[in-house]
């Protein structure tokens, strides 16, 4: 740090404010400052900053995948508002496992994180130990059905549930099948698939069948399921996917096989994600609101002072919308 100072011409403490991005430097020093620790090669030691305060400058984001852009868009979205404090996310994937999420979280707790982000309300008692434990602050992502831990963002898994079945028996279907994926891991699909159960029965109509693949969610295994339950004689009026990967998978198996949409069946899939408008049938399904969960969440964790701890836990419901396609 001395001698990025000495190369800069401004003080130690100068250095030290613009490699911590706290206080007020004008852009013409902290552009001296960022130029000379390039000429010198100079990298921050942030691990011994951290030793110094027990905390350090990285918010750990535990996720479940980002095998789709679900995730993808949620991170996006915590990066963008950590980066205004100067904080960065560490993260790791989870793949639907509660023994994998407390390896992750033990392990990310270790580097003592400024704030950590976990998907979902449900975790393990060890995960949760880990957590009181640290003192370290939680967002919560994704999930309002439940209790959170500190602070969750996100909708109702089991109102969209309840929503897109509504819809679907307005269009006057009445025989359903529901096809998932992750041998049902997937606990927030689970809470969407009890609303869509409870709201079909209380209407009079019928779950023929349950089929949820071992496999991980993808457009191909979509297609495969689709085929699946098509192959059958006795049809149902229309499937509902746990989300739009599985969904757009069905939409391709029926358009190679000859299937009418929605004529011979009907389809809704979860989570509007962008390569819907690309399909060529426009699919009905629930628009979620990803980036902005995922904002709200790193904008917590990135509050300081007085706020920081004055924030009181609670459910933060973010909503979703029914987007209404051809598809049903």
């Amino acid at each position: 740090m001395d001698d990025v100072a000495d190369r800069a011409g401004v003080s130690q403490m100068t250095v030290s404010r613009v490699m911590s991005g706290k206080g007020y430097i004008s852009s013409k020093v902290r552009d001296q400052v960022h130029a000379a620790a390039a000429e010198i090669g100079y990298v921050q030691n942030r691990l011994a900053r951290g030793l110094r305060s027990e905390q350090s400058s990285l918010i750990a984001v535990v996720l479940p995948t980002l095998g789709n852009t679900v995730f993808t868009e949620v991170l996006r979205g915590i990066t963008d508002a950590l980066s205004a404090q100067s904080l960065r996310p560490v993260f790791g994937l989870t793949e639907y496992s509660e023994d994998r999420e407390y390896e992750l979280v033990r392990d990310l707790l270790s580097w003592r994180p400024a704030g950590i982000v976990l998907a979902g309300l449900e975790h393990s008692d060890q995960t949760r130990r880990a957590i009181d434990a640290s003192g370290v602050r939680v967002a919560e992502v994704m999930d309002i059905d439940g209790e959170p831990i500190s602070t969750a963002f996100g909708l109702s898994q089991k109102a969209a549930g309840q929503v897109t079945a509504q819809h679907m028996l307005d269009k006057g279907h009445r025989r359903f099948v529901y096809a998932g994926s992750q041998s049902g891991a997937d606990l927030r699909a689970g809470k969407r698939l009890e609303g869509f159960r409870q709201t079909v029965r209380e209407a009079g109509g019928t779950i023929v069948s349950e089929i949820i693949s071992s496999q991980p969610s993808s457009m191909v295994e979509g297609r495969r399921i689709t085929a699946e339950i098509l192959s059958g004689g006795d049809r149902p009026d229309a499937i509902y996917y746990s989300n739009d990967d599985l969904a757009a998978g069905g939409i391709m198996h029926c358009l190679a096989e000859g299937v009418r949409i929605p004529g011979d069946i009907a389809m809704a899939g979860f989570n509007g994600l962008p390569y819907l408008d690309a399909l060529p049938i426009q699919l009905t399904t629930i628009q979620t609101p990803r980036y902005d969960i995922g904002f709200q969440a790193g904008k917590l964790l990135a509050m300081q002072g007085e706020d920081r701890s004055s924030t009181a836990s609670q459910l933060v419901d973010l909503g979703f919308e029914l987007s209404v396609g051809r598809t049903c």
